[in-house]
């Protein structure tokens, strides 16, 4: 979607001045891993409109891989609209409904578009869009079975998209089918039931799940693994806009868990990209090259509380 993210601080009724940019949970991510150094391909759909034109430029600028996007010349690129607080709840308004992106279908997902994926991520905003891009996922995950790909999976819950039941019936059974899973706490604790870490153990024996990182209230984030877990603290950083932090980490994650980093680092270099995230406005800005997570990583763990990236 395109984001018109308004001036820092003022609420969405007072502010008067806004601020372009590019958001969605896939493509945060894609964007995450290209600046990481990885190669990332984004599927999805946009309009054939200047919206559209903006949001494939700015993921092409960060060296995603957009061939497998489509633009429609009929329906209009999705719009985001929000403000941004350090202290208060953000104000985030959706205008994505009859958009190019709520038109995704099987038919756009092809095995070509996957070959030579190592791993194909997708959020639980995508199918809670329509049916037809709820029947894309299945068809995602079938096709990332057919190349060799493990199937990462955020469930990345967003209320006004749907009631809790119907996230429970549209997205609790895709959990099952995923080899990594990152979720929230609360968001394990919805569409599963119960506590969130019995159930992320549950999904390694009910599910296809290798690994299951538990995003915790606290900002503290568990790894859970047939091994056992680990466990990484939250680093201290000033906050100026909350929002990316999960799509930060999971890039973080995914980037770590490509390179067959062990489980504590992956979960480290997870929490310093969301760090950093948290300390830029936007949902991409404080996306960090490799070099910088790096020199981050060293500062935070040193007791440094914010670092120049």
């Amino acid at each position: 979607m395109l984001l018109m993210l308004a001036e820092p601080g003022m609420p969405l009724d007072h502010a008067v001045s806004f601020r372009r940019s590019v958001a969605g949970a896939e493509s945060n991510v894609a964007q995450g891993l290209a600046r990481l150094g990885h190669w990332a391909r984004w599927i999805g759909r946009v309009g054939d409109d200047p919206a559209g034109e903006a949001v494939l430029r700015e993921l092409r600028a960060d060296g995603v891989d957009v061939s497998g996007a489509e633009m429609d010349p009929e329906a209009p690129t999705g719009l985001l609209l929000r403000d941004s607080h350090a202290q208060r709840a953000i104000d985030v308004q959706y205008y994505r409904s009859g958009s190019a992106a709520s038109l995704l279908s099987p038919d756009q997902i092809r095995v070509e578009t996957l070959e030579g994926a190592r791993v194909v991520h997708v959020s639980g905003i995508t199918p809670m869009l329509s049916e037809s891009a709820a029947q894309a996922t299945w068809t995602l995950i079938e096709r990332a079975r057919q190349v060799g790909a493990a199937v990462s999976f955020d469930p990345n819950v967003r209320r006004k998209l749907g009631t809790d039941h119907e996230w429970i019936r549209t997205v609790g059974p895709l959990l099952r089918e995923a080899d990594i899973v990152i979720a929230g706490e609360d968001e394990l604790e919805l569409l599963l039931g119960g506590g969130a870490e019995e159930a992320a153990k549950a999904l390694l024996t009910i599910g296809r799940a290798r690994t299951v990182v538990v995003k915790r209230r606290d900002h503290s984030a568990v790894a859970i693994g047939p091994n056992g877990q680990c466990v990484q603290a939250p680093f201290d950083v000033p906050v100026a806009d909350p929002v990316g932090a999960g799509d930060a980490f999971a890039a973080g994650w995914l980037s770590a868990w490509l390179r067959g980093v062990r489980a504590e680092q992956a979960l480290a270099e997870a929490a310093c990209v969301a760090a950093l995230v948290v300390q830029a406005p936007g949902d991409t800005d404080g996306l960090p090259t490799a070099h910088a997570r790096d020199r981050a990583l060293s500062a935070l763990a040193q007791g440094h509380d914010s670092v120049d990236r």
